[in-house]
């Protein structure tokens, strides 16, 4: 399965659709997904892109079979080593696919298993958006990630599917301080570049004004009922590390 630049989208659908009818859940994560969801923004393209996808660990033998039958080999030393939280497949022509399994681990941890099936082809909006908000050295394109999903989705109370969901954002804030620290540096950090030097990141014309609803996510983030556990460690503050710094693993 040869994929090239010019086709990489509507291979990556076709694969998240046929492994779907195949009773193997597969969602797009990453640049690609946002790109999915936000078809009328200008594309942030590069080259190179890699595949990155989601599943759920109750599928992995029929997923590693599936992938096999579509051109992709399994890296057999390190999905033994990482399998239960991260898996990596290659073609014959070089394309890479990551398959994070049951949730994301880089600077926190962001559980998705009991969640894939809230869109048919991506993860939901508001986890999409929470795994660019958990990144602590956060980069324009991720930014410009961010952007667009302010951009293009309304943000509500509770936690419906395609929105940018304030209660879902509120139960991974309210317990957990570090990453409301990080969520809530992200969110200025964004909207400081949005209405500042990056304003041309923000697409013209978009249904919803990216600066407002940064504000309203800011303002929720630090109005959830905090824990106990969160106040503890809010005492201590900036003083401790309070994220986990992302493996950087090589592949076979």
């Amino acid at each position: 399965m040869g994929i090239t630049e010019e086709d990489l989208m509507p291979a990556a659908v076709e694969l998240i659709q046929t492994g779907n009818e195949r009773g193997v859940p597969l969602r797009l994560v990453g640049g690609l997904a946002v790109r999915y969801l936000t078809p009328d923004f200008p594309p942030r393209t590069r080259t190179q892109q890699d595949l990155d996808f989601a599943t759920s660990s109750d599928f992995k033998k029929a997923l590693v079979e599936y992938l096999s039958e579509r051109g992709f080999i399994g890296d057999k030393r390190f999905n033994s080593l990482h399998g239960h939280k991260q898996m990596y497949f290659e073609t014959a022509e070089g394309r890479a696919l990551d398959v994070m399994v049951d949730k994301l681990e880089m600077c926190h941890v962001l559980e998705f298993k009991n969640r894939l099936d809230r869109l048919p082809i991506t993860l939901d909006v508001t986890d999409l958006l929470l795994t660019k908000l958990q990144i602590v050295e956060l980069n324009r394109k991720d930014a410009q990630d961010a952007i667009y999903l302010f951009s293009a989705y309304p943000v509500s109370e509770g936690d419906e599917a395609g929105t940018i969901g304030l209660g879902r954002v509120g139960s991974m804030v309210a317990d957990d301080w570090g990453w409301w620290r990080t969520v809530t540096m992200n969110l200025d950090k964004i909207r400081d570049l949005a209405r500042g030097d990056g304003s041309e990141l923000v697409p013209a014309g978009a249904p919803h004004d990216a600066v407002e609803q940064i504000g309203t996510v800011r303002r929720a983030a630090d109005d959830a009922p905090k824990s106990l556990k969160w106040k503890l460690r809010a005492k201590v503050g900036d003083r401790k590390k309070w994220y986990l710094e992302p493996e950087e693993v090589e592949h076979d």
